[in-house]
């Protein structure tokens, strides 16, 4: 466009300055149209350039600004501070970007709101801040026998009807009363109380035979027993012991202990196997957490996950798999190093590898949600979640997709402890069905003896 006007304007000097070729030539009005066209066209072009140069500053402002941007995420890329857990505690320390933490209650208390939160890239925590409620002892309804329960801090207590005692209501206070005739009415109680301490055969005393404690009222002998004893067929001097283990082994109110009973003289208690503790409750099991109080012999090359009724040293290694190395980024992670440019076989292996240890109880109920595998930050347009392993792994799990990020491992049937169950799922990112990178996560369950 710019050579066709410096065409024109050569032309119209050269027929000014030769005149003689005026018939060639176009008149003086031509001429002016046509320098004022020339004119047009050139403001055009200049409007034109003045408007690129205006959208190229703009662009530049927006690059130094985005630059400014990224200087000041990267000197304070970390998320704020969380608030202290009150009657919890809070597991992770990093506040950088993908990092995640957990929140426990103290023994007594539940968590209410988010398990875990994690930073995002806008420097803000995913969930809601959680907090620690005291749990209610009674909603599980502990007092036996018409109890009422008194909800305490981490405990509770019972106020028992009458004749019943114990922590949780569970023993009857049995009083008999029996009537003997032709009694001397002379005869005084410790009189008769001797009498019948003197009458016990010697194989008869002991923790599980008691003497029965006796009046005399207007010549009729009263005598009873104390709580847990009864007295013992025709004998009344004689009380034996009740065995509350047999005699409420099924009843309406369910076992006395959920584990083993142990009668003892005038009552009895609650045993659990070893690695449990007996509840505030008298009759529960609690697992005791051999990580948190150091009751294990796990090295410091390996990691102790807690399991119900005992422990396990866990180690990690990073697996070995032709044309493709990997190095441990965590306790619990490895990925993989950098792949040569031609190496295909290197480039299709998984990305990384995630260790995860499930402690579970035996028989546990079942379609259950044992863990989910999310994409923070996906790169392709698909996400495909798959179980691997063997015919043991598919008998027991499945992968379901909860929404489009996330993928769960489920149980699909009860499993009867102890045993050991294995599990990898795989997620692929993908864009337009090539496949751009693969992650595995490894879920080891650990299924205890005990359903409690």
């Amino acid at each position: 466009m710019f050579a066709s006007a410096g065409f024109v304007i050569t032309l119209l000097c050269f027929c000014l300055l030769h005149p003689a070729f005026g018939q060639d030539c176009p008149t003086k009005q031509e001429i002016q149209g046509s320098l004022k066209q020339i004119q047009k066209l050139l403001s055009a072009h200049e409007a034109s350039y003045l408007q690129s140069l205006r959208n190229l500053k703009k662009k530049i402002n927006l690059l130094q600004n985005s630059a400014g941007k990224q200087s000041a995420k990267a000197v304070n890329s970390t998320c704020p501070k969380l608030d202290p857990l009150t009657n919890g505690r809070k597991l992770g320390k990093s506040h950088s970007i993908s990092h995640e933490v957990h929140f426990l209650c103290d023994p007594g208390y539940e968590l209410v709101g988010s398990e875990s939160r994690v930073c995002q890239e806008t420097l803000t925590w995913s969930g809601q801040q959680p907090l620690c409620r005291d749990i209610n002892e009674c909603a599980s309804s502990p007092c036996l026998n018409g109890g009422t329960c008194v909800d305490e801090v981490n405990q509770f207590s019972c106020v028992c009807a009458k004749g019943w005692a114990g922590a949780t209501c569970q023993s009857p206070v049995p009083t008999f009363f029996v009537t003997m005739t032709n009694t001397s009415a002379a005869t005084s109680p410790a009189t008769a109380a001797a009498a019948a301490a003197a009458t016990l055969p010697a194989a008869t005393t002991g923790p599980f035979v008691r003497p029965s404690r006796c009046s005399i009222v207007q010549g009729t002998t009263h005598c009873t027993c104390e709580p847990g004893y009864t007295i013992s067929g025709r004998d009344s001097y004689t009380c034996t012991d009740i065995d509350e283990c047999e005699l409420f082994h099924n009843g309406q109110a369910g076992r006395l202990c959920l584990h083993t009973c142990v009668n003892t003289p005038g009552g009895y208690r609650c045993s659990c196997p070893a690695g449990y503790n007996v509840t505030r409750d008298g009759r529960s099991c609690k697992d005791i957490d051999e990580c948190a109080t150091r009751q294990n012999n796990c090295t410091k090359d390996h990691m102790c996950v807690n399991t119900y009724g005992g422990f396990q040293c866990v180690h990690v290694d990073c697996p070995k798999i032709p044309h493709a190395t990997y190095v441990k980024t965590s306790p619990m992670r490895c990925e993989r190093n950098p792949c040569p440019v031609d190496n295909k076989a290197c480039s299709q292996a998984p990305n990384s590898f995630s260790y995860h240890y499930l402690a579970v109880v035996s028989n546990l109920s079942a379609p259950r949600v044992m863990f989910r595998v999310s994409a923070l930050r996906p790169m392709g347009d698909t996400l495909r979640f798959s179980l691997l392993g063997g015919r043991q792994a598919r008998r027991h799990f499945t992968v379901q997709r909860s929404d489009r990020l996330t993928g769960q491992l489920m149980l699909v049937s009860p499993v009867q402890g102890p045993a050991t169950l294995e599990a990898e799922v795989e997620m692929s990112e993908l864009e337009k069905r090539v496949q751009l990178g693969r992650y595995i996560t490894k879920i080891t369950m650990f299924v205890s003896q005990y359903d409690f």
